[in-house]
């Protein structure tokens, strides 16, 4: 996967976000099942910003970017910072 794909997906995922965080639902809050998808989103939002973070590091430091590999919701989502 380019770059290029990276950003394209990074821009659904940011689109969709956006729509679940703006739905009109007045005092009530989003669905159990909105809640659950706007967190899937979010995780999938910071895999592939990891993914870019891995794929400079390797081009910066003479590695090939192909071959950055997604990493588990449970990793990414454990990093601090």
């Amino acid at each position: 996967m380019a770059d290029q794909d990276i950003f394209e997906r990074i821009d659904g995922l940011v689109t969709e976000e956006r729509a679940l965080r703006s739905r009109p639902t007045a005092s009530l809050g989003l669905s159990a099942e909105e809640r659950s998808r706007l967190h899937e989103v979010e995780v999938q939002l910071d895999q592939c910003w990891d993914l870019l973070r891995q794929r400079r590091a390797l081009a910066e430091y003479g590695g090939d970017p192909s071959t950055a590999k997604v990493r588990p919701a449970d990793e990414v989502e454990g990093y601090r910072s």
